[in-house]
């Protein structure tokens, strides 16, 4: 009888790269592959149980997070738990992982590692022992096709303004560029070397440069183009995984109740599901932005919105006497909402986010359509690829990337209401179909 396939998982500590490894834990479980899936204790704990029938198949192998910062919060252990500015020294702790993890591979010597981005020193692991490493991106293709080749990502070109075209190397007709006041964040936080000692770019270069296949997070039908330029640019096997959609949480008693009650009183697809998560940290003027243009856009919302740091009450949250003027309108749920299931209810039909890429899978797997106000990482860049694909409406921003509340309701009427958005709401039904379960 034939042993199983041992595959051991190591992802960035970000729920956006470790989520979607768990849910390729259990599609590979499924074909009654081993997985050892290594993370923080905490993060571990945070997870969604595994289900039942899987569990004799996954493995969770905490690993504790060594001490990375003397005004370390209490508890921080993934990037949800820490302000943007600390990220570089939770990649130093991170990085300290490397000799836990070595030990692990000698003692158990699988039959594959799969790593993410940041874990650059599996490659030197993989090499010492002879275990193959495949590299999986949580990013679009898209993404990754910007970003280039290995030796590209090597040397960090001279100045922002080359991210504002598509990238010589794509050879059709692309929208996937950065704005001006995009690129320079996006030059300076991926190219830098930062506290770490290596930069993001070379992070990512190595482990491509060092794998021996590459899985992403994306399927042809949404991006075949990039998918094949990635395989010629890298010169590795792509491999795309499906688009690995979270499963439902299950709806808890208690608050949500009133959350559901409202949304059970709306007409079919009318609900605008508004959320930014915990990663975008907007400011005072971005969050009150949003709220006037909700306001302005009469339709009907719900806005998942977590207190900001410069809020010290609820209250200080939104514009004075918001909640009052809309409540005709819209519901605002401060703190945590079972996030898929709200997006799954019949009465949503559209979602004002971000455009992270883990998120624009939560919300497309139910066919919404999509209005996009991207910040943070790869977040511009998967906003134009929805734009190109007929998929999302971006919301329209200042060279200095301001917007105003007219800006928000215009292109949430478009793409929710007005005759000229039809044709985004009829792609975004169809997107529904490309995922897999």
């Amino acid at each position: 009888m034939a042993r199983e396939l041992h595959v051991v998982i190591l992802p960035w500590s970000a729920f956006g790269h470790i989520i979607p490894l768990v849910e390729l834990s259990k599609a590979l479980a499924k074909a009654n592959i081993h997985v050892s899936f290594i993370s923080t204790p905490k993060n571990i704990q945070r997870l969604p149980k595994i289900p039942p029938e899987l569990q004799s198949l996954i493995t969770m192998v905490p690993f504790p997070l060594p001490a990375w910062d003397a005004d370390r919060l209490e508890g921080a252990e993934a990037t949800v738990d820490i302000p943007f500015e600390k990220m570089d020294d939770l990649k130093v702790a991170f990085d300290l992982l490397k000799q836990p993890f070595k030990q692990f591979i000698a003692d158990q010597v699988p039959d594959w590692i799969i790593s993410d981005f940041a874990a650059h020193w599996a490659v030197d692991v993989s090499k010492e022992y002879g275990v193959p490493l495949a590299y999986f991106s949580p990013f679009s293709a898209a993404n990754n096709v910007f970003c280039g080749s290995p030796e590209y990502l090597f040397n960090a070109p001279p100045s922002p303004e080359v991210f504002t075209s598509p990238p010589e190397w794509v050879p059709f007709p692309s929208l996937v560029a950065l704005k001006g006041f995009e690129a320079v964040r996006w030059h300076a936080g991926v190219y830098t070397v930062n506290r770490s000692g290596i930069s993001d770019a070379a992070r990512f270069a190595k482990i491509v440069a060092g794998c021996q296949v590459l899985a992403v997070r994306s399927c042809n039908e949404i991006e075949r183009e990039y998918l094949e330029l990635h395989a010629k640019l890298t010169g590795k096997p792509v491999i795309p995984t499906g688009l690995l959609p979270p499963k439902n949480s299950k709806r808890e008693s208690g608050n949500n109740d009133v959350t559901f009650d409202w949304l059970d009183k709306q007409k079919p697809r009318s609900v605008v599901f508004v959320g930014f998560g915990s990663e975008c940290k907007l400011s005072k003027e971005q969050v009150y932005g949003i709220a006037h243009g909700l306001e302005l856009s009469e339709l009907p919302f719900l806005w998942a919105l977590r207190k900001p740091s410069w809020a010290s009450t609820d209250a200080e949250a939104l514009p004075l006497g918001f909640i009052d003027r809309t409540s005709k309108k819209g519901l605002v749920c401060l703190g945590w909402v079972p996030q898929i299931e709200i997006l799954g209810h019949p009465s949503v039909g559209g979602s004002l986010f971000h455009a992270g890429w883990g998120s624009v899978i939560e919300t497309l797997q139910f066919g919404h359509c999509l209005v996009v106000l991207p910040f943070i990482i790869d977040q511009p860049l998967n906003a134009r690829l929805l734009v190109e694909k007929g998929l999302a409406a971006e919301v329209e921003r200042n060279e200095d990337g301001s917007f105003t509340g007219d800006d928000i309701s215009k292109t949430l009427r478009l793409a929710m209401v007005e005759e000229e958005g039809e044709q985004l709401r009829i792609n975004a039904r169809k997107a529904a179909s490309f995922f897999w379960r």
